[in-house]
């Protein structure tokens, strides 16, 4: 049997994915291609996408972009449209929630678009939604049984 000279096989390749830190330049869409919202997986490489242009497709993802790039529901992607299947397209992209926020700022994609992202820096004091309005008023309540006291 041969004797194995490197450091580790498939699997140590496949685990490093250093490039995910890295900005990339934002493609917005040219002819041919659509931006579309991820409604449902259907495995194998499938997926069923709703495209902004009113047009519900089932989408192939590429060969480049499989278990390479996860794709999961509500992620905003790019698709490329196909001239004999209106039904159908190819997955070309997936934008991370920044460039989604950066492409929503440049009009690109319709305000109703939402992204399923927790955000902890815009909500409360204690950066948990529902930490920092809570405390308050049950502060206020305490303020008025003292009114009431000062009644009696």
């Amino acid at each position: 049997m041969p004797k194995n000279k490197g450091k580790g096989g498939k699997n140590r390749r496949r685990g490093k994915n250093e490039n995910e830190s890295v900005k990339r330049e934002l493609l917005f869409k040219e002819d041919g291609q659509e931006y579309a919202q991820v409604t449902k997986m259907l495995g194998n490489g499938r997926l069923e996408a709703m495209c902004f242009d009113g047009i519900k497709r089932l989408c192939h993802i590429r060969g480049k972009l499989r278990k390479k790039v996860w794709i999961n529901q509500s992620d905003i992607i790019l698709v490329g449209l196909r001239d004999y299947q209106d039904t159908k397209a190819d997955v070309i992209l997936k934008y991370n929630p920044e460039e989604v926020r950066n492409l929503k700022a440049y009009g690109e994609l319709p305000e109703s678009v939402t992204i399923d992202e927790i955000e902890f820096n815009d909500v409360g004091d204690g950066g948990f939604p529902g930490s920092g309005s809570d405390v308050e008023d049950d502060e206020s309540d305490d303020d008025e049984d003292k009114d009431d006291d000062d009644d009696v």
